[in-house]
């Protein structure tokens, strides 16, 4: 099974591909769909549409997995990640694959252990799954959070699935 986890955002969107196997878990690809903060929201809206249509052509997932919005203390922002999310969730089902969603904290909470684990945490423990291979490739080091927080989303819904057909956590 494939799992498209999308850690959502209107300047930067992480997007994480994962596998389950037999034999446990593998990060196929991770990235970012990025736009420009110069361009209206419209057409900010339009490219995340064009850029998340063609990732989930490309990578064939059979669900995609979206951290839902956590709303804290600014609303702006929290609308505009929302507008983002709905388009990527359109995608998803214009595409005829499955959506399914998860809080912050569950995530946080089903792969580190902790419901308020920090980032530094989340990565460590998916580099327990998946190896020394996830880490930032490009020169921002800083999006690497983006793209790895939508692995963390992706392996949460393998775990949920796992748990829920009755296997163990850690495969």
């Amino acid at each position: 099974m494939l799992i498209l986890g999308i850690d959502p955002g209107t300047a930067t969107t992480g997007y994480g591909l994962i596998e389950v196997t037999a034999k446990g878990f593998i990060a196929r690809d991770f990235g970012l769909i990025e736009t420009d903060k110069e361009n209206s929201t419209g057409r900010r809206l339009e490219n995340i549409y064009s850029q998340m249509a063609k990732l989930l052509k490309r990578s064939k997932p059979d669900v995609v997995a979206i951290e839902r919005i956590f709303f804290a203390t600014n609303a702006k922002t929290a609308i505009s990640v929302g507008q983002a999310t709905g388009i990527m969730i359109f995608a998803a089902s214009r595409s005829k694959i499955d959506i399914a969603e998860y809080a912050p904290g569950t995530i946080k909470k089903v792969v580190a252990g902790d419901g308020r684990a920090d980032k530094k945490m989340i990565q460590k423990s998916l580099r327990v799954v998946f190896g020394a291979g996830v880490r930032s490739r490009a020169k921002k080091r800083t999006h690497f959070d983006n793209a790895a927080d939508a692995l963390a989303v992706a392996l949460c819904h393998a775990y949920t699935i796992k748990k829920a057909k009755g296997g163990d956590k850690h495969g």
